[in-house]
């Protein structure tokens, strides 16, 4: 179960999407916190509308927002501890195919689900 979704705004060079989702689930098996490495889901997003700020000159601006859900159960500490992993690796990962040009905001949000998650497997 957990379930890592990036959205980035296009103009966000990521030069290998596959490579970037391997790397973060990597850091997160890492962690020591899933059962199975099988257990981490990963998916990029991408946005084709997006707006920062409100002139048009502040559209060079860029961002990527991850969102981590989890089951519940995992302490403060804990949730504090994969947000930290997933922000070191996304700055590693996107810091040298960015231009100079302008910003790149990265932002983590590392959220339970609601009691009421389901999930089923079907199939073996």
């Amino acid at each position: 179960m957990p379930h890592l979704t990036l959205q980035a705004t296009p103009n966000v060079s990521i030069p290998h999407e596959e490579s970037l989702l391997k790397s973060l689930n990597q850091a997160l098996w890492n962690s020591g916190h899933f059962g199975k490495p099988t257990d981490i889901k990963a998916r990029i997003v991408p946005l084709e509308t997006f707006l920062v700020g409100v002139e048009d000159d502040e559209q060079v601006n860029r961002f990527v927002y991850a969102n981590f859900k989890l089951m519940a159960g995992r302490d403060l500490t804990i949730r504090n501890e994969l947000s930290e992993i997933l922000m070191t690796t996304l700055e590693a990962e996107l810091a040298t195919a960015q231009s100079d040009r302008t910003s790149l905001q990265i932002c983590v949000e590392v959220v339970e689900l609601s009691a009421v998650y389901k999930k089923k497997v079907l199939g073996s």
